[in-house]
């Protein structure tokens, strides 16, 4: 009776210990193995591999063991970098008629082209005012996977387009610096779009509700008759790390960065200088080949990359983030610094430095890229063509730890095994 019971003690302590070794082996959730790691903030830049648990970036080593993970992506060929960071989407769907982007019909639920292209966190361009901000909230944050930021309309009715868009009245800093401070969590900054009066109010209203709650402006500048100087702007209206969007755009009622000798302007290197962000802002009329070709070649580059996606940009020319930046590795801007523009800088831009970076402690979000060599063609906002060798491609997205896209499986087991 005491052998049985010794030999059962023996087996227990022994079923303990393969239980203990185990949990100890894997002591990750996933792992991405093999993967050439771009991160702007460390300077990583190299094969490394990375290891996630509970949602965070547990560690980047050059060779972390398989036994260690629960699941093991290997990512032999492709580059993993930090989730990408849209800064200029509009996500405010809804089906109020004839309110544009603000709860209306041509804005797109986020969840539905993020995570297929990269993006874990996308930034929504203004579609709400301080009115009605709180239904964007519940309706479209609250209920997202994706992580979704803000820039608050200094239009209390938000981005609705038409006369709505013109009411100066309507534009109330005080109110809009109020409810970005109540959902400072969500708001990033203060947008200014579409207005096309001869008056710097709305610019400087839209300014001082960005002071009172210690955030940038993002403006989307023209329509002016006649125009408004874009050097006033520049150098006297904004403040460095404030954003000017559509940068590549040339637009009726604004003078263009790259002048009719195709020369970029003086006024836009001082800008830069100066410390203002320039940003893509592709969408589905702010991005013309004839102005980003001569301002890349003659090194003016963009600060930031992002879409301003919406269902008049998403089956244009614009598509998606991933084809916005193929655009430009086609113009000879390198892979680093095209990650850095969906990345680490829109991170530092909106004061969120808690993303857009891998490091050890930071939150899981990941992006494996595939970057595919063969003849592709490019199309701008005005419907022309530009052919490029180059070509990158989501191939699998992490969100807080959790896969959320797999474009051909890389982190699935086989069917018959």
């Amino acid at each position: 009776m005491k052998t049985k019971t010794n030999i059962k003690m023996l087996w227990s302590l022994a079923i303990m210990s393969l239980t203990m070794t185990f949990g100890r082996a894997q002591q990750y959730d996933i792992l991405i193995k093999n993967g050439h790691l771009i991160d702007t903030k460390s300077g990583i830049d190299k094969k490394m591999d990375i290891a996630m648990k509970d949602s965070i970036i547990a560690r980047i080593a050059p060779n972390i063991a398989i036994k260690e993970a629960k699941r093991v992506i290997d990512a032999e060929g492709l580059y993993v970098t930090p989730g990408l960071i849209d800064m200029h989407s509009h996500n405010f769907f809804g089906t109020q008629p004839e309110a544009y982007l603000s709860n209306s019909f041509s804005a797109l639920p986020p969840d539905g082209f993020t995570f297929r292209t990269g993006v874990t966190t996308t930034v929504d361009a203004g579609s709400a005012g301080w009115r009605n901000f709180r239904i964007f909230k519940e309706q479209t944050i609250d209920r997202s996977k994706t992580r979704v930021l803000a820039f608050l309309n200094i239009v209390g009715a938000g981005m609705q387009g038409g006369a709505i868009e013109q009411n100066v009245g309507d534009m109330d800093e005080k109110l809009t610096a109020i409810v970005a401070r109540q959902y400072s969590d969500f708001v990033v900054g203060v947008k200014l779009a579409h207005y096309s009066g001869f008056d710097w109010t709305p610019t400087e209203r839209a300014v001082a509700a960005a002071k009172l709650a210690n955030i940038p402006v993002m403006i989307d500048f023209g329509g002016s008759e006649p125009e408004l100087s874009l050097t006033t702007l520049f150098m006297e209206k904004l403040r460095p790390g404030d954003i000017f969007t559509h940068a590549y755009a040339h637009v009726k009622g604004r003078t263009p960065i790259v002048n009719e000798n195709g020369k970029v302007e003086d006024f836009a290197w001082k800008a830069q200088e100066r410390g203002i962000i320039f940003d893509v802002g592709h969408g589905g009329g702010s991005f013309l080949f004839e102005q980003m070709a001569p301002a890349i070649q003659q090194g003016f580059k963009p600060n930031t990359i992002s879409t301003d996606l919406h269902t008049g940009s998403m089956n244009a020319g614009m598509k998606d983030l991933a084809n916005i930046m193929s655009k430009f590795l086609n113009l000879n801007m390198s892979l680093n610094e095209v990650i850095a523009g969906v990345t680490w800088h829109p991170a530092q831009n909106i004061k969120r430095e808690d993303l857009g970076h891998l490091s050890e402690g930071a939150v899981a979000d990941v992006a494996i890229l595939n970057l595919r060599k063969g003849k592709f063609g490019f199309i701008d906002s005005q419907g022309k063509k530009m052919e490029g060798n180059q070509k990158l491609e989501c191939e699998l997205t992490i969100r807080n730890g959790v896969v959320v896209y797999d474009l051909n499986g890389i982190a699935a087991p086989l069917w018959n095994e």
